[in-house]
C-alpha cells in the first residue's frame, strides 16, 4: 500500500482491513461453536450488534480515506473549514488538524469535512498581517 499512498491512507486503510477481518473471524468462530441454525443466528447477531456499535466511527475512517484520496486541500494550506479558519496541520483517517491564528488547534470530523464546502485561501496564516 506504501508504494501507492502515502503512510496515512495505508495506515487508515490497513486498520479498516484489521477491523473488518477481526469481526469476520469472530463471527465465524461463534458460528462454529454453536453450530447450525444457532450459529447462524448468533453470527449473524454478534454482526450486527458490532456494525451499530463501530458505525459512527468507521463512517467516519471512510470518509478519513475519502478525503486522504481525493486531496481537496494539503498539509500547509490554509483553509475554512465549517467555519475554522487556519493552516492544516494534519490529515488523518478520522479528523484534520487546524491550527488557527490564535495558536487554537481544532479538530474537525473527517465525516464532516466531506459532507459540507472548504475554502482554500489564497494567503496563509503567519503571525503578522501584510502591512502592519
Amino acid at each position: 500500500m506504501r508504494g501507492k499512498y502515502d503512510h496515512p491512507t495505508a495506515v487508515a486503510f490497513k486498520n479498516m482491513m484489521r477491523i473488518i477481518g477481526i469481526v469476520a473471524i469472530i463471527a465465524a468462530v461463534v458460528g462454529a461453536a454453536v453450530g447450525g441454525i444457532g450459529g447462524l443466528t448468533i453470527g449473524g447477531f454478534l454482526g450486527i450488534v458490532v456494525g451499530f456499535s463501530i458505525q459512527q466511527v468507521a463512517g467516519q475512517a471512510v470518509a478519513g480515506i475519502f478525503l486522504l484520496a481525493a486531496r481537496p486541500f494539503k498539509v500547509g494550506d490554509h483553509v475554512n473549514i465549517l467555519g475554522e479558519d487556519g493552516i492544516v496541520e494534519d490529515i488523518t483517517s478520522l479528523f484534520t488538524k487546524v491550527r488557527k491564528q490564535d495558536g487554537t488547534v481544532v479538530l474537525i470530523p473527517s465525516s464532516s469535512v466531506i459532507g459540507n464546502k472548504i475554502y482554500l485561501l489564497l494567503q496563509k496564516l503567519t503571525g503578522q498581517q501584510s502591512g502592519q
